[in-house]
């Protein structure tokens, strides 16, 4: 009914019914509580108002069980929109174990998707129906936001770091990808379509170009082009620790500090490795800033992921 009014995009994934629920029921409860407090206001303006210069007012006399209505039920309500509310963000920002992990980078002004097949993609997003999608971002630049309405997800693309997004389709077709954040003269034209398509079909599409090597194969070859294979080798003795099953797992440092093994720590480590020196291990790894750009980092990070068995499927996801 709403398709073509413009404030109520069409539902066309799993959440969307849930944000939408939770707008309205939000909207209806401010709308009915707003029109009774200026009913009130209103009908007690004219009930008890001065009807001459004589008229003196009598002492009010409220009872405490007046004071206690309008002072927990209202609260009630309130704990009761919070917790709705955080069930729908902890599930917007919480991808479930069987999504796919797919990449994507921000530039101005345009939209890069990197697919695990190996298959890259600018502004156009192919992804099967039904398949939970777990996107994994950054930017090159700016701040960005990746807002697609239908899907009603949306969550801000930072320079420096990854953020996490999730989404699954429940209907095929094309979808806008609209940046949401100011990020220069042309911010108005950095849009992009997500393209849903039957999952024969995606799987079609995917085979139908030249053959690819997928992202870990990939960041096996820069892994082996930047030498970072000479120091993290499993053996004894290596100079750097091992990468094998390292992500996900906790990381204890030199001085006594520990962090999980995340997107975000593996792309620190990479850029800036003397930020936290892995215990046991002296500061020896020379940094990689400007020598990778983004999507270098993004094959090194899936690389790095195979390697404890995380390439295919994405394990539960943080919140930002």
């Amino acid at each position: 009914m709403w398709k073509n009014f413009p404030l109520f995009p069409e539902q066309a994934s799993t959440l969307a019914g849930k944000v939408d629920a939770l707008y309205f029921a939000f909207l209806g409860i401010s709308t009915f509580f707003g029109l009774l407090v200026a009913g009130l206001v209103i009908y007690f303006a004219i009930r008890f108002r001065r009807r001459s210069p004589e008229e003196i007012g009598r002492p009010e006399k409220a009872g405490m069980w007046m004071e206690v209505t309008w002072s927990v039920i209202p609260l009630i309500i309130l704990l009761g929109m919070f917790a709705w509310g955080a069930k729908v963000f902890v599930e917007a920002f919480r991808p479930p174990g069987d999504a796919v992990e797919y990449f994507v980078t921000a530039k101005q002004w345009m939209w890069k998707f990197q697919h695990p097949q190996g298959n890259r993609e600018i502004n156009d997003f192919h992804v099967p129906l039904g398949q939970p999608i777990r996107l994994t971002m950054t930017s090159e630049d700016v701040i960005h936001s990746f807002f697609v309405p239908a899907f009603r997800v949306k969550a801000d693309v930072l320079p420096g770091r990854y953020t996490t997004v999730w989404f699954e389709a429940t209907k095929t077709g094309t979808f806008h990808i609209f940046c949401a954040e100011y990020c220069g003269a042309e911010h108005s034209m950095m849009r992009g379509s997500i393209i849903i398509m039957e999952p024969a079909d995606y799987e079609e599409w995917l085979s139908g170009g030249q053959p690819v090597a997928t992202l870990a194969k990939t960041g096996e070859q820069v892994f082996a082009e930047k030498t970072c294979n000479t120091c993290h080798k499993s053996t004894a003795g290596a100079l750097g620790p091992s990468l094998d099953g390292v992500f996900g797992t906790v990381r204890e440092f030199d001085d006594g500090t520990t962090t999980i093994a995340d997107e975000n720590y593996l792309r620190e480590s990479i850029l800036e490795p003397r930020a936290h020196l892995v215990k046991g291990f002296q500061a020896l790894m020379p940094t990689f800033q400007g020598q990778v750009d983004e999507e270098e980092l993004v094959l090194l990070i899936g690389y790095i992921k195979s390697l404890s068995g995380a390439a295919d499927a994405a394990p539960q996801g943080q919140l930002p």
